[in-house]
């Protein structure tokens, strides 16, 4: 969808329709943290080879710095995970702003709320279907 056409996208009753500048702001930060998780990713990539190709990593460890390793790298691994979860979300969002469904809420098809996607962009659920999945 083109920024100009922003005033198509669905709004709560009443806010006001969509700018093209509103859209083009909230698709510029979306664009931004898109590569700053990108760096994140191949930053954690790269700390993880160099652990994974280092002969001497951990020899004459004793168990407790084993398990202190194992840890760091578990933690590692999850924070990897919630990184490529975020770009996706992210990459989602901008999807949907190309196809002009940003803003509607994936499971009731209502509006999201303009005001919640300024504020979290990635949103794809309403208010009322996010507290209800979160009761789940």
């Amino acid at each position: 969808m083109k920024v100009t056409q922003a005033a198509r996208l669905p709004v709560r009753a009443g806010e006001s329709p969509w700018t093209p500048e509103e859209l083009a702001e909230v698709r510029g930060l979306l664009e931004i943290e898109i590569e700053v998780r990108k760096a994140e990713l191949r930053e954690n990539e790269d700390e993880v080879a160099e652990r994974l190709t280092d002969p001497v990593e951990g020899a004459g460890d004793d168990p407790a710095d084993v398990g202190a390793k194992a840890f760091q790298r578990e933690h590692d691994l999850a924070l990897a995970y919630n990184t490529r979860d975020l770009l996706a979300m992210s990459e989602r969002a901008i999807e949907r702003m190309d196809a002009g469904t940003y803003g509607a809420c994936e499971s009731c098809g209502q509006a999201i709320g303009k005001a919640r996607l300024q504020v979290f962009p990635r949103a794809t659920l309403c208010v009322t279907c996010k507290q209800r999945e979160e009761r789940r």
